[in-house]
């Protein structure tokens, strides 16, 4: 583990930037930055054109460490260079940004109110690849539709199992376990969340460091007792379908959580904006999740 990443993530001020749109939200992800699906024909070329819009992004004047902490990445665009350097170490070395690669394969069907994460078939191999792309820490994602506590505990051990072998390897793992906000019993689901969040907490070694991103709940500062544990790194927000405005708005209302926006990072964003319209979108896009994440 890179001690300096790690003191970066621990105490800095900032939010982190999801760039991590994987092979099913993609074309989404392309489709909100103005680029159709005529202007592709087959996933080497889709993957092309988002390293592209990422490219831009991270390499813009507005995208810096006085107020990004770090970037999750995906497969493909952490194995793409920004120049001549593989993207994570263009990250560290010329932004002052710590590199975090998705790893989930995906979602599984939903069951009794929730999808598990698909099985990892390859987490060796990508861990190794993560090393040799100087990876400081992973994230993976599952979500909970329903108040149903027997799945809700499965979502979290299932998260806690792989997070302890990614802790293992000398990583940081994201564990994300987001609770969908339209779920009729969402406040109730977040409490019993937090019940077993708590348990794994209790459960790590005291080396398995782990962050959260978690979805804003409803209860203002539920997730504050997560500090109440050395092996917490980290708790961070994920926009799970509010506006950049409606999740800023909860964001500020819970003390230690951050923003780690994908969409509400990139809102607004298009392919044919000039350099100057791109610029200045980005910028108040970053400003604005800057100061929901630390003005508390």
């Amino acid at each position: 583990m890179n001690r300096e990443q790690f003191d970066r993530m621990k105490n800095g001020k900032g939010f982190i930037a999801a760039l991590d749109q994987s092979g099913g939200s993609t074309p989404k992800a392309l489709l909100n930055y103005g680029v159709t699906e005529d202007k592709y024909s087959n996933d080497e070329e889709m993957f092309n054109l988002v390293h592209e819009m990422r490219k831009r992004i991270i390499t813009n004047e507005a995208f810096t460490s006085d107020r990004i902490l770090a970037a999750i990445l995906f497969k493909v665009t952490m194995n793409s260079k920004v120049g001549d350097k593989y993207t994570g170490d263009y990250l560290w070395e010329e932004k002052g940004i710590v590199p975090i690669l998705k790893i989930d394969e995906g979602l599984d069907e939903e069951k009794d109110g929730a999808q598990l994460m698909k099985p990892f078939k390859g987490l060796d191999e990508l861990l190794e690849n993560a090393k040799e792309r100087n990876i400081f820490g992973t994230k993976m994602r599952s979500v909970v539709k329903e108040l149903n506590e027997e799945s809700i505990k499965k979502v979290v051990d299932q998260q806690f199992d792989y997070a302890v072998k990614i802790s293992n390897a000398g990583f940081v793992p994201i564990i994300e376990p987001e609770v969908d906000i339209h779920a009729k019993d969402k406040a109730e689901i977040e409490e019993v969340l937090k019940k077993y969040l708590i348990e794994g907490l209790k459960k790590l070694g005291k080396e398995n460091y782990v962050m959260f991103k978690l979805t804003l709940p409803e209860k203002e500062n539920l997730y504050e007792d997560l500090y109440d544990f050395d092996q917490t790194v980290r708790v961070v927000a994920l926009s799970g379908g509010y506006s950049r405005e409606e999740a800023n708005e909860k964001l500020r209302k819970n003390r230690g959580v951050i923003a780690s926006y994908s969409r509400a990072l990139t809102e607004g964003l298009n392919v044919n904006q000039s350099d100057e319209e791109f610029t200045k979108m980005l910028d108040d896009s970053i400003e604005k999740n800057y100061s929901a994440s630390v003005e508390k």
